[in-house]
């Protein structure tokens, strides 16, 4: 079990965050404050039986302790999942 010490006077709040679009579509991930503010960007490497894929995300605030990280788009192309050795995404 992790511990940390809690200010008990902070008035800062976990962050709820969603991920939209790309492999991590529909996940909601709870931020810790103690862990600081979200990233403004979150990379996700998937590795599989094929090519390495890397998808990208950004974030976007939202009032409150709260975001949605948005699948950014690939240059060129609709998505940003994209196999690492740059052939084509299964």
């Amino acid at each position: 079990m992790e511990t940390a010490p809690v200010d008990a006077d902070s008035d800062e709040q976990d962050a709820v965050l969603l991920f939209v679009g790309g492999p991590l579509d529909g996940r909601v991930e709870v931020r810790a404050a103690r862990h600081g503010a979200p990233l403004p960007t979150v990379t996700h490497v998937h590795l599989h039986g094929g090519p390495k894929v890397v998808s990208r995300y950004d974030l976007q605030p939202l009032p409150g302790a709260a975001g949605v990280y948005h699948l950014r788009p690939r240059a060129g192309g609709p998505s940003a999942a994209t196999p690492a050795d740059g052939g084509p995404a299964d």
